[in-house]
């Protein structure tokens, strides 16, 4: 077998020539500030607290900042869900000056090319933030740092490790000064044809930045990549993937359009000789794509195949993108609409 490197640079670089030219860099992560407390295990000095009032009683628990479904609790037969999933990790500041504003300054976890920045709070529940493109093992992988009070890098700017990409704050919504941090993703880009699939489903919420919207990025666990990039140096994002857990498989229709596939082929469990009639699409719970098989099953749209057996409610465990149980698990028409922006406009 290929090593993924030489497997995804070769297929990504020929089939996606418009995206991705920049050198392959290996996977080396630095923090985005000077907060490291990850490393010594003490979570409520490295994650920011969540405001909660969970039947009428006030908490503020710092678990609420890790990645996963970690808000929003709801009591069920099973016990308390949480339901409302987190796609990246909240870095809470080291400094702030003499009125209480944060001072850290955000740098890129690692090199790379600025490829999006938000300048305009309102315009994003991330308020101002900062997209780079990172390419390793030869596929382009995302970084971005939101909720900064100033940015200070551009467009098109090559960043090394550790340049500065701004100051952390606490603009966009719901936030406040006390809770002032950093949120921080590592990303997989779901479709290049995103623009034309919000604007046909979201006519009358404007999209101010294209293929950079956090809907088509879908954040991976950074913080365990982080803490097992210290024990495993060497680890791939293909590696690390493979270790997660597959919660549900969704059918689609074969397209010309499938991004996926050209931008992360390292996913492609098997190769298959022409078109296939449909793609069978593994996820882990909170909807990162991990592998893609080819299927000789035609449907006529996304369809769900598998769903792992819970105690819950499906919809709680899937971002609201799976309902039922047993033979009634279906796709929801949110799900629905996400899976087809993996083959949209088919």
């Amino acid at each position: 077998m290929r090593p993924f490197l030489s497997r995804c640079a070769i297929a990504f670089i020929v089939t996606v020539p418009v995206m991705g030219l920049s050198q392959t860099d290996p996977l080396n992560l630095a923090l985005p500030t000077e907060n490291d407390a990850i490393f010594r295990g003490d979570g409520a000095a490295f994650y920011q607290y969540i405001e909660r009032d969970y039947q009428g009683e006030k908490s503020t628990p710092w678990e609420g900042g890790r990645y996963g479904f970690v808000r929003n609790p709801v009591e069920t037969p099973s016990g308390i869900v949480y339901t409302r999933f987190h796609e990246g990790i909240d870095i809470k500041p080291l400094q702030r000056d003499a009125s209480g504003e944060p001072l850290d300054p955000v740098r890129a976890i690692a090199a790379g090319t600025v490829v999006h920045t938000n300048l305009v709070a309102g315009f994003s529940n991330y308020g101002k933030y900062v997209v780079v493109e990172h390419r390793w093992d030869g596929c382009n992988y995302y970084s971005l740092y939101a909720h900064l009070s100033a940015i200070t890098a551009h467009v098109g700017q090559r960043v090394q490790q550790r340049d500065q990409l701004g100051v952390m704050g606490h603009t966009g919504e719901g936030l406040n000064q006390a809770r002032a941090h950093v949120h921080l993703e590592l990303n997989l880009m779901l479709s290049r044809k995103f623009e034309a699939w919000y604007d046909f489903f979201s006519r009358n919420d404007p999209n101010h930045h294209g293929l950079y919207n956090g809907i088509n990025l879908m954040g991976i666990d950074i913080a365990r990549l982080y803490l097992e990039l210290r024990k495993r140096p060497s680890l791939t994002i293909p590696e690390f993937l493979s270790e997660e857990e597959t919660f549900y498989r969704v059918l689609v229709p074969a397209s010309k359009n499938f991004d996926l596939v050209r931008f992360y082929p390292w996913m492609l469990a098997r190769k298959t000789e022409g078109q296939p009639a449909s793609w069978e699409i593994s996820f882990n719970q909170v909807g990162v794509p991990l592998k893609i098989e080819p299927s000789g099953k035609h449907v006529g749209g996304p369809e769900l195949s598998y769903l792992k057996k819970s105690g819950a409610d499906p919809s709680y465990l899937t971002r609201g993108q799976v309902a039922g149980r047993g033979e009634g698990a279906h796709l929801t028409e949110k799900g629905k609409q996400l899976m087809r922006l993996l083959i949209y406009p088919d």
